[in-house]
């Protein structure tokens, strides 16, 4: 269910006419480099109407929640977005850094009450990330644009400019953001030595700084899906909502899908097959 190689590669192929190619892990995440005026003049020294236009990029995410029955799937994902961030294990919920992570059907749409919802969905587990939103409350109020929105529909998180003030922490109402109260390289070292294996192409980060999920950037800029995809295409499909045609749109079209707090006008791309 998962897009196809030729179908992702034309999208990626369009985010690297962007001026996104070429990028490292830090430069992928830094405003000034894929700023939307950088984008638009990208367009203008294009030929054509499609150039003058500009690519066409809505990076999305479908998540078949009946293909979690099987919840080694779960863990398999998450496995796969650890190792390729480098997340920290601290082992307590208080310092926890989550950038996909499981949780009740009843606590992801606490506000979507269907009495008539089958008890097996009910029961199965609901992954959670950054919902990469069209109108991201957390950009709006980050003082310092640490956070903010790519032209390709991605909500970034430059690690270097972020002061640590946790505004889009607050404004977050999906809570997909993390804090590095810690140095997350304590734990990570103290793994290492007992045998976990680090991403040496993903840069760690400093205590103080808020994370979360990227859609991985990294990847995309090299032509790859994303970790989660990679660890599980029958779970999780991700593809270009603007592109009538890919596969994510083809799925959304043929099944019932959900998005938390549509109510809010975030319109997050993150959907829920169920």
């Amino acid at each position: 269910m998962s897009m196809d190689r030729r179908e992702f590669l034309k999208a990626a192929g369009l985010s690297a006419v962007a001026g996104l190619g070429t990028k490292g892990a830090f430069d992928l995440l830094m405003p000034g480099d894929v700023d939307a005026s950088e984008h638009e003049g990208h367009s203008q020294h294009g030929h054509g109407e499609e150039a003058e236009a500009g690519p066409k990029i809505r990076w999305g995410m479908a998540i078949d929640v009946l293909q979690l029955k099987d919840h080694s799937k779960v863990d398999r994902i998450k496995a796969a977005c650890d190792y390729e961030h480098n997340i920290p294990h601290w082992g307590n919920k208080k310092d926890e850094i989550k950038w996909i992570w499981e949780d009740s059907y009843e606590h992801v749409f606490p506000d979507t009450h269907n009495e008539y919802l089958e008890d097996n969905i009910r029961e199965l587990p609901f992954l959670l990330m950054c919902n990469h939103c069209d109108d991201p409350p957390c950009a709006r109020v980050c003082p310092v644009e640490a956070t903010f929105k790519r032209p390709d529909g991605i909500v970034a998180q430059d690690y270097h400019r972020c002061i640590g003030c946790r505004f889009c922490m607050a404004a977050c109402p999906y809570g997909s953001r993390s804090f590095n109260w810690l140095d997350p390289r304590i734990p990570l070292k103290e793994e290492q030595a007992e045998g976990r294996k680090l991403n040496p192409k993903f840069p760690t980060r400093m205590r103080g700084v808020v994370e979360k999920c990227t859609f991985c950037v990294e990847l995309l800029a090299q032509g790859k899906k994303p970790a989660c995809v990679t660890a599980c295409p029958d779970v999780m499909i991700f593809g270009n909502l603007a592109d009538p045609d890919s596969q994510i749109r083809k799925v959304l079209r043929e099944r019932v899908s959900l998005r938390r707090k549509l109510e809010l006008g975030t319109k997050p791309s993150v959907f829920y097959l169920v």
